[in-house]
Parts: structure tokens; C-alpha cells; sequence
């Protein structure tokens, strides 16, 4: 490794109203080197990032660039200084084309007369240079996400910036894009970018980073070399105490029907059917998992069953009762949880409170209202008792507003709040995306417990682990057909994956 420091960050304090988001945070940064930054959720990683880029002002402590200090009071500065973030929520005009979104707010030429088509031609040379083919006059919203991310990446390196910071750069990117993502990053740092990764996926800093920084309350715990320190060692360091990748998971005979899906048939955003004649059930006492690549049908299948998409064809019912033509505040109380894929634009408002948010769908029930007024004092006991149980970090506790919660902790929220609602039958949707590692454990052992409470779930996840470990019967989805079923004790990662591609298994065939 290089021994040269580009980057260094000393004795770092943040203080927000009542947390401490960063206590005396020190870490070094080489040059040509992939630095990793993991901690739970909440655990100030993302803050201590926010001061490099000039986004936060830091309390107390020293940033040094090449060994001289430096002060970054705005993004614009962090540019400037060769610092340069992709965030985990892209910040992208989608009506603008690739190139327009990577010059913007530093157009070539003048007002009057943008030169685009040298910029094309810049965008072009530096997507070849680091092996990210893309075309630069595409439209963000025509273009695939993993496109839209090597657009962030391509817009740091067009600004010349030598040190570039990942932020959960994987949580909206399928398997392939995830492997295509670590290949530009170990690519970069062979050019001699230097770059900070912050992600909860262990197999990932295993895959690409030199060090690790791990984080836990505020506070730096270790730093270690990812190639001498195993996966469990940094779990370990990170929450506190030992992690478990392993749930038992009791053998139960699952009881009546609760979800009935008979030849649906769904539309998807384009017009076109994107479920088709799709029929299945779930029991009481079993999770099914739905295992398919992004984008084959499991959203329109969710928001057909939950009431948010109408259904072209096909009947649905909830524990014997047809709910096809309900609305969702119908099928809420009906006894339908879900936790939404989009936990920002569906699973929270996020201009509400937090103790607002952990009542939404229930926020005219009784504790929560009584004759049309709501009971502050119910309300704000039952989100005490949500951000406890669930450990949601934030800097005001129940009356933060959502949008001041980091995304792990966004997500602690939703499935919270979904898990002690009264219901039937419960639809995870990316239970874990964006967690860390203590927090993805506790997550899966609530969903097994929800199964050992005689609850119906459907797990809908593209982490195919989390659908072998945790499901009793798996259903494979390719291009909105349900290719094949299997029981988890015939299920192996090969013959899903297979199912998932659209291959059909026949019976006795073991991939």
C-alpha cells in the first residue's frame, strides 16, 4: 500500500441536540487506497462524510489535505479541494440527458452558448478510461440505475477529484451491477484515486477494500487490515458483541390459507403487463419468499396485493375474504402489513415526526384517536415503545422529523411500525436494505418470530441469502411469470438462480 497520506481527519467532534453524532473521529486516507467506514446504523459515518464534503460544519478536530490544513465550508470547497460524493440517494435531474447532469453548475462555454458537445466528448473519454460505457446523451430517467450511479461517479472524475466517498453505494443495485460497481472501484483506486466506502455489506469490504474504520456509537473502535481480520471479527467489533449469520429456524406445520393469489395479472408503469396470470398462497405459520432479479414483476404483484396498482385479471383473497376491488385503507384494516420497497416515497412521510410516521394507517384507531382527536400522549408511548425495540437512532427521539434519520434507521422505522400493527398477513419488501449487520439479525429473527406467531408472510428480497435462510417455500419470478416453486430444503442457490433466469426445473432435476 502507499504510504502517502492524502487525507487526514483529526480528533473529529459533531454534536446535534442530545447525541454526540461524532466523538473525537481520527482516520488517515492513502493515496491509491480503498478505505472502508463501517458502523451501525445511526453510528455517525455518514455525518463525519457530510463535514468532509463542507455539508456539516464539524465542532471541534482538524481536516489535512496532503498534510495541510484545510477548511471546507461548503460542497463547492470540497470540490474544489478534489473531494467528491456519490450519495446513497442520487442527486440526478432525470429530464436532463447524462452529460447535462454531470456539467451542471459548471457549464462549458457561456450562458448564452453551452458547449455540450465537447462535454459529450469529455464524458465519453472518461467513461472509457475507467471502464464505465456509457452513453452520454441518454436521459436519466431512460437509463437504468446502475447507469445513473456511474453518472454520479463519472461527474466526481469530470470534476478532477482524487478522493471520492461511496455512500451505501449498493443498496439500489441488482447482484451484476453490484460486481460491475467493485470492479470500477478497485479500478479506480489502481489509477490512483483514493476512496472511502461506506457500506453494512461485510462480503463487500472483504471484496474490494485495504482497511477498515470501524465506527460504533460515535466513536472509533478499530482499525483494522480487511485482509487479516475475518467477517465475524468486524461484525463483532461493530455492534458490540457477537453477531449470529446463522438463525435457527424451528421446523412448524403451517395452518389455513391467509393470502390466496389466483391468475393475476397485473400492469406495470409502461402500459404493459408485468404480472401474468400469477397464482399462489400463503399459510399461516410460513414465510414464502419471491426470489427473482429487479424489475420481473414483484412490485406489481406487492402493490396489486396491498391496493396500490389495480389488477387487469385474476382474484385475490385475505383469509377467505376477496379483497381485489378493495381500497388500501380497506385491506389495512383488513389486516395487510407491508413494508414498501421505497421506504422514502411510500413508507414515510418524511416532513412528519417520527412518533407520526410510527402511526401511519392506524392514526384514526383507537389508542391513537378517540371521537376525531388524536391522542398525543398514546401516540408518542407507542413510538417510545417502537424506537426502543427496534433501535431507531435519532438526534430528538420520537418528535425527529423522518427525513433527519439515517436510511438504516428510516427503515428500522417502517418495519416497526408494520410488525406492531394488528395483522394478518405481513409483506416484507426489502426488510434489510440498508441495515447493518446487528440490525439485519434482529430484523430476520422478528420475521421468524412473526412465523412462529401463526403469522402469513411474504418476503419479497433480492438477497437471495436472505430468501434461502428464512423462507419455507420459494417462489421464482422471470419477466412477471412464476417460473417454479421449490421447498427450502430443496433449494440451493444454483437451482434458484436458475429458476430466477427463467429456467424450469424438472422434477427430480438438481442444478
Amino acid at each position: 500500500m502507499n504510504t502517502e497520506i492524502v487525507l487526514e481527519m483529526r480528533d473529529i467532534v459533531k454534536d446535534f441536540p442530545g447525541l454526540r453524532a461524532n466523538d473525537h473521529i481520527s482516520l488517515q486516507l492513502h493515496k491509491g487506497e480503498i478505505l472502508a467506514l463501517l458502523g451501525e446504523n445511526g453510528a455517525g459515518k455518514s455525518t463525519l462524510m457530510n463535514i468532509l464534503m463542507g455539508i456539516y460544519r464539524a465542532d471541534a478536530g482538524q481536516i489535512l489535505l496532503r498534510g495541510k490544513p484545510v477548511q471546507i465550508r461548503g460542497p463547492r470547497d470540497a470540490s474544489e479541494l478534489g473531494i467528491g460524493m456519490v450519495h446513497q440517494h442520487f442527486k440526478l435531474v432525470h429530464n436532463f440527458t447524462v452529460t447535462e447532469n454531470i456539467v451542471l453548475g459548471q457549464e462549458p462555454g457561456n450562458p448564452f452558448c453551452m458547449n455540450l458537445k465537447g462535454a459529450e466528448v469529455r464524458v465519453k473519454e472518461l467513461s472509457r478510461t475507467y471502464g464505465m460505457e456509457i452513453d452520454p446523451a441518454a436521459r436519466i430517467e431512460k437509463i437504468t440505475v446502475g447507469m445513473q450511479q456511474r453518472t454520479e461517479i463519472l461527474k466526481m472524475l469530470y470534476r478532477n477529484a482524487d478522493i471520492l466517498i461511496f455512500d451505501e453505494p449498493t443498496a439500489v443495485l441488482m447482484p451484476r451491477e453490484i460486481d460491475e460497481l467493485m470492479q470500477i472501484i478497485r479500478d479506480l483506486a489502481r489509477q490512483g484515486k483514493s476512496i472511502i466506502l461506506i457500506t453494512h455489506k461485510l462480503k463487500e469490504i472483504k471484496q474490494a477494500a485495504d482497511r477498515c474504520v470501524i465506527i460504533r456509537r460515535g466513536s472509533v473502535v478499530d482499525t483494522v487490515s480487511v485482509a487479516d481480520t475475518s467477517s465475524q471479527e468486524m461484525a463483532d467489533k461493530m455492534v458490540g458483541r457477537c453477531v449470529s449469520f446463522q438463525l435457527e429456524k424451528e421446523e412448524q406445520e403451517p395452518g389455513p390459507c391467509v393470502l390466496k393469489v389466483e391468475g393475476l395479472s397485473v400492469k406495470n408503469a409502461l402500459g404493459s403487463l408485468g404480472l401474468k396470470d400469477f397464482s399462489f398462497e400463503v399459510r399461516q405459520g410460513e414465510i414464502v419468499g419471491i426470489a427473482g432479479v429487479d424489475g420481473n414483476g414483484q412490485t406489481e404483484l406487492v402493490e396489486a396485493i396491498t391496493g396500490l396498482r389495480p389488477a387487469c385479471s385474476g382474484r385475490i383473497w385475505l383469509d377467505g375474504r376477496e379483497i381485489t376491488a378493495l381500497p388500501v385503507s380497506e385491506r389495512i384494516r383488513a389486516g395487510i402489513s407491508h413494508v414498501p420497497e421505497d421506504r422514502q416515497r411510500r413508507g414515510l412521510v418524511m416532513d412528519f415526526s417520527l412518533e407520526d410516521n410510527l402511526i401511519l394507517g392506524s392514526s384514526t384507531e383507537e389508542p391513537f384517536a378517540h371521537r376525531g382527536l388524536l391522542q398525543q400522549a398514546a401516540v408518542r408511548a407507542h413510538a417510545g415503545r417502537i424506537i426502543q425495540r427496534f433501535d431507531i437512532r435519532s438526534s430528538e427521539g420520537a418528535i425527529s422529523k423522518a427525513a433527519s434519520l439515517s436510511g438504516g434507521n428510516q427503515q428500522k422505522a417502517i418495519v416497526g411500525r408494520e410488525i406492531e400493527k394488528s395483522h394478518k398477513l405481513l409483506i416484507a419488501v426489502q426488510p434489510t436494505r440498508g441495515m447493518d449487520v446487528g440490525s439485519i439479525e434482529y430484523i430476520r429473527t422478528r420475521l421468524l418470530e412473526e412465523r412462529k406467531n401463526g403469522k402469513a408472510v411474504l418476503l419479497v428480497s433480492l438477497e437471495l441469502d436472505e430468501v434461502l435462510q428464512l423462507s419455507d417455500r420459494i417462489i421464482a419470478v422471470n419477466n412477471g411469470r412464476l417460473i417454479g416453486e421449490l421447498p427450502q430444503a430443496e433449494a440451493t442457490e444454483s437451482n434458484v438462480g436458475l429458476m430466477m433466469a427463467g429456467v424450469t426445473l424438472r422434477e427430480g432435476q438438481d442444478a
